[in-house]
């Protein structure tokens, strides 16, 4: 990030738009057509205007204004602000997945991540996009921030998830799991449970690779390792057991290996709307744990309080690292 950057006041919030053709508009409009939220922070979109105004229109949202600028240094303090990041007529399909969606999703989020490191703003909120562009972002924040691990943290207002291994499938993510993995991930989630978070020690429970042998597995010798390193690691648990048992309460953070076993039980616990940001960045990446569903693009049925909840969970972290 910029050697400049400093917090602004209130917040400048970038958005990148997502998938066009998906739900993410109708988030966006939703989310901060809520009065309090400008309140409290100056978003800036990037996206398009003729998009929003096609959504507006087909959601009857005509109260919704906005202000157009074309640097996110200008930006009307407390108003919703768009950056257009193309001039021509974009065609929208809506439920479709198309090239020209995807491009300018991936467009949005290559704007909205060059700001973010000049300093421009002070987090990214990212809005929903199609699997082959959020599949790309960990590899994208890792090498434009020069960071040397991140991680998907999964927030609400009860839980965080951390995944060892993101979006592949489970064959690549077994084949990548080892105990060097899991020692990289742990000392990367405690500090950013103590940097975002304000947790002190930081407990962390891991989940087991193989549940029927947790003696054995690699990560109880990730564990091992990690309680060398003065890290506060317990486990390996079964998934089941420390869920359903309710275990989980006892630590601040569990460390899951792989999407499925994190994201299932996060999203049966969680309430309120469930987000995540990128952990190990020195800048602020946070969206909602959610995909495009294009089934319900255009419907006028999806709900904002993941979006909502992971513009919260950017405040708070911003907040947080101000103090520091």
């Amino acid at each position: 990030m910029s050697d400049n950057y400093s917090i602004s006041s209130p917040p400048r919030i970038g958005i990148t738009h997502g998938d066009i053709n998906g739900i993410s508009y109708e988030l966006i409009l939703k989310a901060f057509s809520d009065s309090r939220i400008l309140g409290m922070t100056t978003p800036i979109l990037y996206g398009q205007s003729k998009a929003l105004s096609y959504y507006k229109k087909n959601f009857g949202m005509d109260d919704f204004t906005y202000s157009l600028t074309r640097d996110a240094r200008q930006a009307w303090k407390q108003k919703f602000n768009i950056i257009n990041i193309v001039e021509q007529e974009l065609k929208i399909e809506p439920g479709a997945v198309t090239a020209v969606s995807a491009d300018m999703s991936a467009l949005s989020m290559k704007k909205g991540t060059d700001d973010l490191k000049d300093g421009y703003i002070d987090a990214l909120l990212l809005a929903p996009s199609c699997h082959e562009v959020d599949k790309t972002q960990q590899a994208l924040f890792q090498a434009l921030f020069g960071a040397t691990d991140v991680l998907r943290l999964l927030v609400s207002d009860r839980l965080r998830v951390a995944l060892a291994t993101d979006m592949m499938s489970p064959k690549e993510a077994l084949a990548s799991i080892d105990a060097a993995l899991v020692g990289k991930k742990l000392a990367t989630l405690s500090a950013a449970l103590k940097t975002d978070f304000g947790v002190t020690a930081p407990k962390i429970a891991v989940l087991a690779l193989d549940p029927s042998a947790l003696a054995d597995d690699v990560t109880a010798v990730a564990v091992a390792e990690a309680r060398k390193k003065n890290l506060f690691a317990f486990g390996p648990f079964r998934a089941d057991a420390l869920f359903a048992s309710g275990d989980w309460t006892k630590y601040d953070a569990v460390l899951a290996l792989y999407f499925d076993q994190g994201t299932l039980p996060f999203r049966l616990l969680s309430t309120n709307g469930v987000a995540f940001y990128w952990a190990g960045l020195p800048a602020i990446c946070a969206g909602p744990l959610q995909g495009p569903e294009f089934a319900q693009a255009n419907a006028n049925q999806a709900a904002p309080d993941s979006l909502r909840q992971a513009l919260y969970l950017a405040l708070d972290i911003i907040g947080q690292r101000s103090q520091q």
